[in-house]
């Protein structure tokens, strides 16, 4: 379950599905329906690689087509949802969610490196927990269940990344693990919180990297959509933001291509990750910019 996996052909194709909070999951619908609809099925990625809200991406994409989730999206009343508030938690960016930013900054800056970051992180869920009634546990689960067309884990080889909170150390999720698919999504996803699967507690995949893009290593073309471009919180020095994931890659002999949210969409994510109010119109701007780049994309993905 933590071991990086590797392809023993340079001809694989992943997708790479980033963290980016509950509008970050509507745009990456939206990208992929875009390409979709323009011709160009990026589902079909021999390797499916989701992070956080990307996890939840990836798990409704094995459930559903790209055209009927973006409807979905752009069908739903807006609401805020009690429970959690996981990275793809659904509430509307109150207080507390600034509290959450604030929090995790200071536990960024008096970390060491990533690891040491890792760990303050598991251990500040964890004593959050212990304050806790548990009954977020099973509203959570609940929540992200809810989400999935599918809680069955597809043949196709999807990894689901997230963080032992006890341990620090990062950890990825497949079918042949034993770890239910909501199991999986659900921690991946538990940024203000640890997250319980048997005995082990496990917080957001995006403490290890917010994409995991170089979980590729080894396939021949890898397609990154990053919800929040590529940016990290962390200092640059501990090479977790994508650009340092993408160097991996090419030197180890991937081609890879990054999608970003463009210029006019940028302002529903960061701290308007989780208003729910924006995910139709991140929805339709992921869309806008999977039609325009489906032409270019396609030599490369095909």
């Amino acid at each position: 379950m933590n071991t990086t996996p590797t392809f023993s052909t340079p001809h694989e194709r992943a997708l790479v599905l980033g963290g980016g909070g509950s509008t970050g999951n509507a745009w990456l619908i939206g990208v992929i329906a875009g390409l979709f609809d323009a011709g160009l099925d990026v589902t079909e990625a021999d390797l499916v690689i989701g992070t956080s809200a990307g996890s939840t991406a990836a798990a409704q994409l094995a459930g559903a087509t790209p055209t009927e989730l973006l409807a979905s999206i752009l069908a739903a009343a807006p609401q805020k949802r009690p429970g959690p508030a996981g990275s793809d938690g659904g509430r509307a960016p109150t207080r507390p969610v600034m509290n959450h930013l604030e929090r995790t900054s200071k536990i960024i800056a008096a970390a060491e490196d990533a690891a040491d970051m890792r760990r303050r992180m598991g251990a500040a869920a964890l004593d959050m927990d212990a304050a806790s009634d548990g009954s977020g546990q099973t509203r959570w689960r609940a929540t992200v269940a809810a989400r999935l067309p599918s809680q069955q884990w597809p043949q196709r080889t999807v990894l689901v990344t997230a963080v032992d909170a006890q341990t620090g150390e990062p950890v990825v999720f497949d079918r042949h693990g034993g770890v239910d698919l909501v199991d999986a999504v659900a921690a991946s996803c538990a940024s203000g919180f640890a997250y319980r699967i048997g005995d082990n507690r496990y917080i957001d995949g995006g403490y290890r990297r917010n994409e995991n893009a170089d979980l590729a290593a080894g396939c021949g073309r890898v397609l990154v959509l990053s919800p929040f471009g590529g940016r990290t919180r962390t200092p640059l020095e501990w090479g977790m933001h994508l650009a340092a994931q993408v160097d991996e890659l090419r030197a180890r002999g991937s081609s890879v291509e990054t999608i970003f949210p463009d210029g006019n969409s940028e302002h529903m994510f960061g701290a308007n990750a989780m208003d729910l109010s924006l995910r139709p119109p991140a929805a339709r701007a992921g869309y806008d910019q999977g039609g325009a780049l489906a032409g270019q994309l396609t030599e490369f993905w095909r």
